[in-house]
């Protein structure tokens, strides 16, 4: 329970109509969690607009509405806030409510079209292997020390935030590591939050058909490091291109790593090979169980965060030979079939072509590789011929299936995905629709040392149709046909 005007400190206020001294219980933006002693913050969202549930949300016991437009008729016994952006609001006023636990932690974003939830994984995973207390924030999972709480978005909503981070504060956690996604960033769900620093990994082409341009994806990015405070650290990857450019404007500490650069963290690849990597960073060779280059960079910019953060260098990297891949991420399938199967979130044009090439660069030449991928209903349609074309350039066979088609039909997903098969190719690809048959199909293709990769939804546990999540999981269903086809070898 808190004071109104404490929750709103610092938030930029338009009019005010009523008692700041109102007692709030919880904050809300969705009226259908609105009890008594809610303070209710009306948000203008891409497909529903909180204004419209203003008075739903008194009705169901709300005592403060904090919006953008008053309504014509206001309620004597409830107090109303007119802010400019409502969405800022909703993240400060978190954060107050809270107690503003992000500055009670050594609080660091990755951002970023790949590798996020790698480096955070890793991240968490180091500083646990290190003695502390932990949290994570994460597209596969959400953690308090060894606590798992099931992630729903790759980042969530303000309020959820920092009720996290103030679990995390109450269990002793000294640092945390979390995503920030483009649309959380813009959507200003990390307002009201004090980062220690933030990490940029890469860009590619991802979520057009939220931001429309890629230049409004570049400045979704851009403002996390804008907004960092001065004495935090801003580190990113200066072999991408857009690495200089995040680091513009910023007053943060600015900070580079790179493979191929000038920077201020380095690596150099001695040996990638299935079972692992080995790099050499800072005079140091060190063998990690990651596999493939973009590991490396990912590697390389857990190994800067953490000299930033005050660590000896010999500890980070012992401690960081010893952490496992992120699940989903270039997760090998256990089998005896002779078969190398592997199951990745690659779901951008950017993510396959660098797993593809990896295995490219494992391969001997004799053993055919078979590719399974699909593309998201609803999401930007301009990458599905080129994830389709990627997957024929760099495959012998391809299955082009279904991912989570959502409202749309997967025929035409994939009608999309066919624009991008040249006539060379169209000997190499097979469509199967269904998505666990597709994986069936890519089975009884592969021979013993050929390699399956099944690409798109990696540690998802469930396929989206049509509003629903059926359980799905293209491990589980992978190694269920590849036992099938041993035994009955």
């Amino acid at each position: 329970m808190a004071q109104l005007k404490d929750i709103l400190y610092k938030v930029s206020l338009q009019s005010v109509s009523g008692n700041m001294e109102t007692a709030v219980a919880q904050l809300a933006f969705d009226s259908r969690r609105v009890a008594d002693g809610t303070a209710f913050v009306a948000i203008k969202g891409t497909q529903v607009d909180g204004h419209e549930y203003i008075e739903k949300a008194i009705e169901a016991g709300a005592v403060a509405i904090i919006c953008e437009h008053l309504p014509e008729n206001l309620n004597e016994s409830v107090t109303y806030v007119q802010v400019k952006d409502s969405e800022e609001a909703l993240g400060i006023m978190s954060a107050n409510f809270f107690g503003n636990p992000s500055e009670k932690l050594h609080l660091v974003a990755i951002t970023g079209t790949n590798g996020k939830t790698t480096c955070v994984t890793l991240l968490y995973q180091l500083f646990r292997g290190l003695g502390y207390n932990t949290g994570m924030l994460s597209t596969v999972e959400n953690k308090i020390n060894d606590e798992v709480l099931k992630a729903t978005h790759t980042t969530p909503d303000a309020i959820t935030i920092n009720e996290l981070l103030a679990q995390m504060v109450a269990k002793g956690c000294t640092h945390c590591f979390m995503e920030a996604s483009s649309h959380a960033i813009v959507q200003k769900r990390i307002a009201g939050l004090k980062f220690k620093g933030a990490v940029f990994t890469n860009l590619s082409h991802e979520h057009l058909d939220y931001h429309k341009t890629f230049d409004e994806y570049i400045k979704a990015k851009k403002l996390l490091f804008d907004n960092l405070p001065a004495g935090a650290f801003a580190l990113v990857n200066y072999d991408d291109k857009r690495g200089p450019i995040m680091l513009q404007n910023t007053k943060a500490w600015k900070h580079k790593y790179a493979l191929k650069s000038f920077a201020d963290y380095k690596a150099k690849i001695l040996s990638n090979t299935l079972q692992g990597l080995e790099l050499g960073i800072d005079g140091h060779t060190v063998w990690f169980k990651l596999i493939g280059d973009f590991n490396a960079y990912n590697l390389l910019a857990v190994y800067g965060t953490a000299i930033l953060l005050d660590e000896e260098e010999t500890d980070v990297l012992q401690e960081l030979s010893a952490v496992d891949p992120a699940r989903g991420r270039f997760e090998i399938v256990p089998t005896k079939s002779g078969i190398t199967a592997l199951v990745d979130y690659a779901h951008t044009p950017d993510a396959l072509e660098n797993v593809l090439h990896t295995i490219k660069e494992f391969r001997t030449g004799n053993e055919k590789v078979i590719t399974v991928v699909g593309c998201g209903g609803n999401r930007d349609k301009e990458k599905r011929p080129v994830m389709a074309k990627i997957a024929c350039d760099f495959s012998d066979k391809v299955v082009l299936t279904s991912d989570n088609p959502r409202f749309e039909e997967p025929d035409a997903i994939i009608a999309d995905m066919q624009t991008g098969v040249t006539p060379a190719n169209f000997r190499k690809t097979l469509v199967v629709a269904d998505r666990r048959e597709a994986i069936k199909t890519a089975v009884s293709l592969a021979e013993p040392k050929d390699i399956i990769l099944v690409a798109g939804k990696g540690h998802e546990d469930y396929q989206e149709i049509k509003g629903e999540r059926f359980p799905f999981d293209d491990k589980l269903i992978l190694k269920e046909m590849l036992d099938l086809i041993h035994s009955q070898d």
